[in-house]
């Protein structure tokens, strides 16, 4: 895996799309440590699902009821 520092990776951006487009991935580097990895879209697919269910319709999709027993406990003063 090729690796470019941010400055130049911004002057040689769509040299480095088209590496990507070829099956090249390269990685971006910020003061000398990794920051970010320019991936081609295959392998963006495979790590990032577009099917991936979001967490609300995961909560909607809980299968039973959930039963929670309340504390009738007296709550207490406050003075204001």
């Amino acid at each position: 895996m090729d690796s470019i520092q941010i400055r130049d990776a911004k002057a040689k951006f769509s040299a480095l799309v088209d590496a990507a487009e070829h099956g090249r991935p390269t990685t971006i580097t910020r003061h000398g440590k990794p920051a970010a990895v320019l991936v081609p879209i295959e392998d963006a697919h495979r790590l990032y699902p577009a099917d991936r269910a979001s967490f609300a319709d995961l909560l909607l999709s809980f299968p039973g009821e959930v039963e929670f027993e309340r504390d009738t406990a007296p709550l207490r003063e406050v003075i204001l």
